[in-house]
């Protein structure tokens, strides 16, 4: 159960905090339509899965071949939740989204542009890793493994699909960007909180 929480806190915590994907979703849900920035959420949630496909595949060799290894990253995904908490608390500047008129997507365009935005972000990298390595452990079924990968699969559809149907109206997104530097110290600290928690957990 407890590792259901921890998955659960922590991907929704990723998944709310701006990155380049909450940047793409926004710009394309406000320049082109709330299609388009539907088919980006759904684009970003599939390039998920690539990260927790080999994230899947390498955590089982780590368990299987070395369990201090293991343990190593484990301590190394702890250090990281840390850094991108202090990191996210101390952020100030507004998020800076393009606005500039350019030609619409096709739909196609839309779900590329979401997928590689994910597929290629170091942020979701080493998100999906680290989690992982913190919850994941000899006794974590297959099954188990893939549930929690569908989840922050679902996690960023749900989220970014929300995004696309608010940031369409302009005046919802310009309420939501002024309270950007109270969500980022609000997260910031709990992700720093769990980073050392999970740090010391046996």
């Amino acid at each position: 159960m407890t590792e259901v929480i921890a998955v659960a806190v922590i991907t929704v915590l990723a998944v709310i905090s701006p990155g380049a994907d909450f940047a793409m979703v926004v710009r394309n849900s406000y320049l082109y339509g709330r299609t388009t920035g539907l088919l980006g959420a759904v684009g970003v949630a599939a390039g998920v899965l690539v990260h927790v496909t080999y994230t899947m595949l390498g955590v089982g060799l780590l368990i299987a071949s070395s369990t201090a290894l293991f343990t190593a990253i484990k301590l190394v995904g702890a250090a990281y939740l840390v850094y991108i908490g202090v990191r996210t608390f101390r952020a100030r500047a507004d998020l800076a989204v393009d606005l500039e008129s350019k030609p619409g997507l096709t739909r196609l365009g839309a779900l590329r542009t979401g997928f590689l935005t994910n597929a290629l972000n170091p942020k979701t990298t080493l998100f999906v890793v680290s989690t992982f390595t913190q919850v994941v452990g000899p006794d974590t079924h297959l099954w188990q493994q893939a549930g929690y990968g569908l989840f922050m699969s679902f996690a960023h559809l749900a989220w970014f699909g929300v995004a696309a149907l608010f940031f369409s109206d302009s005046r919802l997104r310009t309420a939501m960007l002024r309270r950007q530097n109270t969500l980022n110290r609000a997260i910031g600290s709990v992700l720093v909180g769990l980073g050392v928690t999970l740090g010391f957990a046996r």
